[in-house]
């Protein structure tokens, strides 16, 4: 049995219990997720849950429990019947991406969690412009980033790389280890104390599963290598899996992403701060740091101040987000105008039905 502190109920969850409970119930964290069917862990022990149907008909599909929610159960979790899920807790943070597809859908990576773990290896992984993409996500998330930088035996300057990291990354700790030989551990382990939750992100073959298993004391996770023909990472990691670790933390580990869509510019901010303080100095508020007299962007990248891909790269990440957006704003004009023109519908019959009686 793991008591709740340990699972990360804290105040935040706490209050939402009470204000709720009306009848008796019990809180229960999800740990898995199987096509609709939920792991669950509680004080009462763990197995499998569903969502109810009222509940089920009430959430939207972005709305659904992912891995890390905390969830109201009916009864409590058995081996030999699924438990029912009545209610979803408010998240405290929420880690998601923009969807494959036109639609302007989201999809949760991690929920409720205190720290993400953005892990690229230093070998053929290593992409600077993809950790600071990640970065923007996270601190948009709410929780804590840090950088882990793996596989440092495959590394011939281990300090020029963490150096460019921690340029592109202010404010943000960027550790270095070498999961598979248990090198550089320490710091890793002293983020997951008791009741913090962690998630690890990044790409296939990064080696984010052996960063659990190494935490965890166990090959609990599978692993594969790298493969040898492209150096790209296979994906082992086949769902999102919420561990508790033997000194009382919790890690997340999630299926690799080579592509991590911005819904939304939040956290932008925070990677790139230099460049936001810079436009804040501009003549015109609305400077599009083109062409406009006074532009102090267009100076420093005169001066050389500010690196030209660095600010490319922004500018990227600006246009992807704000397009996202809009494709999202379309999107839920088109519901909201399938749930009027159901509603209309449902109308409509009523009357032809009290027409004839």
């Amino acid at each position: 049995m793991v008591s709740l502190s340990t699972l990360g109920f804290d105040s935040f969850f706490q209050a939402q219990y009470e204000a709720w409970q009306a009848a008796p119930a019990i809180p229960a964290r999800i740990v898995a997720e199987h096509r609709g069917a939920y792991d669950v862990m509680s004080e009462l022990g763990s197995g499998q849950a569903q969502l109810s149907g009222r509940l089920r008909l009430e959430l939207q599909e972005t709305s659904l429990p992912g891995v890390g929610d905390w969830v109201l159960l009916k009864n409590p979790p058995d081996k030999d019947r699924l438990a029912i899920i009545e209610r979803l807790f408010n998240r405290r943070t929420i880690f998601e991406r923009g969807a494959a597809g036109r639609e302007g859908r989201t999809q949760v990576i991690a929920a409720n969690v205190d720290q993400v773990l953005i892990v690229c290896g230093l070998d053929h992984d290593y992409n600077v412009r993809r950790i600071e993409r990640y970065l923007a996500r996270v601190w948009a998330s709410g929780a804590q980033p840090t950088v882990i930088l793996n596989k440092a035996d495959l590394c011939a300057d281990v300090a020029l790389r963490q150096a460019e990291v921690e340029r592109h990354s202010p404010g943000v700790a960027v550790l270095v280890t070498d999961a598979l030989n248990g090198v550089g551990l320490a710091p890793v382990r002293a983020l997951l104390t008791e009741g913090v939750t962690g998630a690890m992100v990044g790409s296939s073959g990064a080696g984010k599963s052996t960063l659990v298993n190494v935490l965890f004391g166990a090959a609990l996770l599978p692993t594969g290598a790298v493969r040898t023909s492209d150096e790209r990472g296979r994906h082992t990691t086949s769902h999102r899996q919420l561990v508790v670790l033997p000194q009382g933390g919790l890690v997340l580990d999630t299926p690799g992403m080579r592509e991590l869509q911005l819904c939304d510019d939040a956290g932008l901010e925070n990677v790139f701060e230099e460049i936001c303080s810079l436009a804040n100095q501009c003549r015109f508020g609305d400077c599009q740091h083109a062409s406009e007299p006074g532009c102090a962007v267009q100076a420093a990248l005169a001066s050389g101040e500010l690196a030209a891909e660095r600010f490319e790269h922004f500018q990227k990440l600006q246009r992807e987000a704000r397009a996202f957006e809009r494709r999202q704003n379309v999107h839920l004009q088109r519901q909201s105008e399938r749930v009027w023109s159901a509603m209309h519908d449902e109308v409509a019959r009523l009357r032809r039905f009290k027409g004839q009686t």
